[in-house]
């Protein structure tokens, strides 16, 4: 089980490094197909989230300035939303949680198909009660379903907030470090944290994460977009099988 666990993080953290994410969108499925429970499987990838967005965050921080501000504030409402979920997951049944996570994985691949690939337009500084706002109710949703908040965040970024994709995904995994830290700490209350596993597949995804950056910066912009279209395709597949079967 250990090995198994330990391939789940490396597969994770290369996925939260590539395409920005905190690693639940594709955790989850794999843990579900192996047999844990929903809110078992929530728990462990919050905690996997802390390892991959912290060391991946510090990796992108030698290569993107500029996007601390609005990291910052976003990361505040997101650390409100997620402690806030750690009271409301324990309320809902794990049907409607998978059904909640389906309708976010529509949500992003419908924008993203919509969005450019990359972007040149100049980004102005937004509302710190817009920010804050986006942060929270995100914050709220991630943990809830157990992502870290880029799978929902990073259409708005891209749509609504104009950032290219590439510079959208290293704050959406900035991001994450704030609402998984939330979920940590609010799961952790509650009683519902899985430290062993957790901490297993976290120590795996730091190695994955290391890989995912750097293969992310070669990859040119059509082709991002692309991964980024398939990777939220697949765990959507995946996903809708398990629930219906």
């Amino acid at each position: 089980m250990e090995f198994e666990l330990v391939a789940f993080g490396l597969i994770t953290g290369f996925t939260s490094g590539f395409f920005g994410i905190g690693g639940g969108s594709i955790l989850i499925p794999m843990l579900l197909l192996a047999n844990y429970g929903m809110k078992e499987a929530v728990a462990i990838s919050i905690m996997q989230m802390v390892f991959s967005s912290i060391y991946g965050s510090f990796l992108n921080s030698k290569k993107i300035k500029g996007l601390v501000r609005d990291g910052v504030i976003l990361g505040i409402g997101a650390s409100l939303g997620g402690a806030t979920s750690g009271y409301f997951l324990p309320k809902v049944p794990d049907i409607y949680l998978q059904y909640l996570f389906i309708t976010a994985l529509l949500y992003t691949i419908y924008t993203l198909f919509k969005a450019p690939a990359s972007s040149n337009i100049q980004k102005e500084d937004k509302s710190v009660y817009v920010l804050l706002a986006i942060g929270y109710f995100v914050g709220i949703l991630a943990m809830s379903i157990g992502i870290g908040g880029s799978l929902v965040l990073l259409p708005i970024l891209v749509g609504f907030l104009k950032y290219d994709l590439k510079i959208a995904t290293a704050l959406g995994l900035f991001f994450v470090i704030f609402s998984s830290i939330g979920g940590f700490i609010s799961t952790s209350i509650y009683g519902n944290m899985l430290y062993y596993e957790g901490a297993i597949i976290g120590i795996g995804s730091l190695i994955g994460v290391y890989f995912g950056i750097k293969i992310k910066e070669k990859t040119q912009a059509t082709s991002y977009k692309t991964f980024v279209l398939l990777l939220n395709l697949l765990v959507l597949v995946v996903t809708i099988y398990k629930t219906v079967f």
